[in-house]
This record gives structure tokens, sequence and C-alpha cells, in this order.
């Protein structure tokens, strides 16, 4: 699991906060608009008490560490709310497929598409 912390307790994936590092390099960049509409997404799902901001916390480290650091941020937020609606039966995988299915058909050859 996780890296070990004070010897007892096995940290969360996205725990690496005083674990020895390669230097970062921040990059900013203007937000996509599917990045914007999944940050709207989350506050939508807070205001109407369908997953909290504690519960996309959890939802994301659980995740595991292997998602995590394959995963873009907001494409780990994405994920997370699928399996959240999935868990709390609001969403089934079928419904999910569909609606991609048919956005899909809308922008052929886009990301969406792969």
């Amino acid at each position: 699991m996780g890296h070990l912390h004070n010897n007892a307790v096995d940290w969360l994936p996205n725990d690496l906060g005083g674990v020895p590092a390669d230097a970062f390099k921040r990059i900013d960049h203007p937000m996509q608009p599917w990045e914007k509409r999944c940050h709207a997404l989350a506050d939508v799902l807070d205001a109407h008490k369908i997953i909290s901001t504690e519960e996309k916390r959890r939802g994301v480290e659980a995740l595991g560490a292997d998602s995590i650091t394959k995963l873009a941020y907001y494409e780990r937020w994405t994920v997370c709310f699928a399996n959240l609606l999935f868990a709390k039966r609001l969403l089934t995988p079928e419904e999910l497929a569909r609606k991609m299915s048919e956005v899909s058909s809308r922008f052929p050859g886009s990301a969406v598409d792969r």
C-alpha cells in the first residue's frame, strides 16, 4: 500500500507531503471547457447534497495510487463521480455508457470518441 508514516500508518495514494521526489514543475493552463463543466458538476452535486466534498476526496483516494498517477486532476473527479453515483444507485453503468455513446456520436474523432 502507501508509504509508512511514523512506521505505523499507511499513507493514502495522494498523501505525498514529505516524500523525497524529483523537482516539480508547475504548469498553469487555462481550464478546458470539460474541466469547467466537471468543476461546475462538483458544485451542483455538493449543493444538492448528492456528493459532498469529503465524499469526493475519499472517492478519489479510493481510486488507488495507479489511477491517481495516470489520470489527470479532473479525470479523477469524473471517475470518482461515476463510482459514487453508481454506489448510490443514482446512475447505472448502462445509462452512463448510453450517454457517452450519444455524446461521442456528436463529436466523431474527438477525445470523447476515444
